[in-house]
């Protein structure tokens, strides 16, 4: 098997709506999948919209959040630099990976839905049947993709990602410009939720979503799965 290249996407907004407090990428939801990756022998990539060193929601990087997989990434000066680096999202070629990934956090519901060139890459991959893989807010990459008949990328499919119930559960139903789990449905997805916080990532062909932080490891383990069904098969 060669070795897989995968693109982690991450977030590069930092404000949480007109709260006045600070947002971005959730640190444990990026550490466990890169992590997964990285010890399977993958090449990770990092890319962001704006480039260059993508926001850490505040909030994810206090103790009480922090997991063997943070507290591993802030001992590890080599990811740290290549985090603080991270490429323009409009400087990347789908062809050049194998996998893409998003991690969520709050930041990805203002910079993700509306960004040609992430649903564009996207569609390149879901073209090629490469795996798509988020997790928690990391889904709402998705909504603006679309299939080569102009259809949503996810209507038909089976996909999760944070609740309305565990937005609800944050008090941040008022300060998202939208419900993910809301506009996932009216794009025409099949939404397979489980109980709010627990784990739960689900396969759907070449895409892989996870519900929540609960599910980060889970849906990273989902992408390796379908990469390694993918090298079977070419092999």
């Amino acid at each position: 098997m060669t070795t897989p290249r995968i693109l982690v996407v991450l977030t590069s907004h930092d404000t949480l709506g007109d709260t006045g407090r600070k947002s971005g990428f959730w640190l444990e939801e990026f550490a466990a999948p890169y992590y997964v990756f990285v010890d399977a022998g993958a090449e990770v990539t990092l890319a962001s919209p704006l480039g260059g060193h993508p926001p850490i929601d505040p909030k994810s990087a206090e103790p009480e959040w922090q997991t063997e997989a943070t507290h591993r990434f802030e001992a590890d000066e080599a990811s740290k630099a290549a985090l603080a680096n991270t490429l323009k999202l409009s400087d990347v070629d789908a062809g050049d990976c194998d996998a893409v990934f998003f991690p969520g956090g709050h930041g990805p519901m203002w910079d993700f839905p509306e960004n040609a060139a992430l649903a564009g890459l996207i569609e390149a991959f879901d073209e090629e049947g490469k795996p798509i893989g988020a997790v928690c807010h990391g889904p709402v990459a998705l909504v603006g993709a679309r299939k080569a008949d102009g259809t949503p990328l996810v209507a038909g499919r089976r996909v999760t990602g944070f609740t309305n119930g565990e937005e609800d559960a944050v008090e941040l139903s008022d300060v998202v410009p939208f419900l993910l789990e809301d506009r996932l449905r009216d794009l025409g997805a099949s939404i397979d939720n489980a109980a709010d916080f627990t784990e739960h990532a689900i396969t759907d062909g070449n895409l892989v979503t996870g519900q929540n932080p609960q599910s980060s490891e889970a849906g990273a383990k989902a992408v390796l799965a379908l990469l390694a069904a993918r090298s079977g098969a070419t092999a």
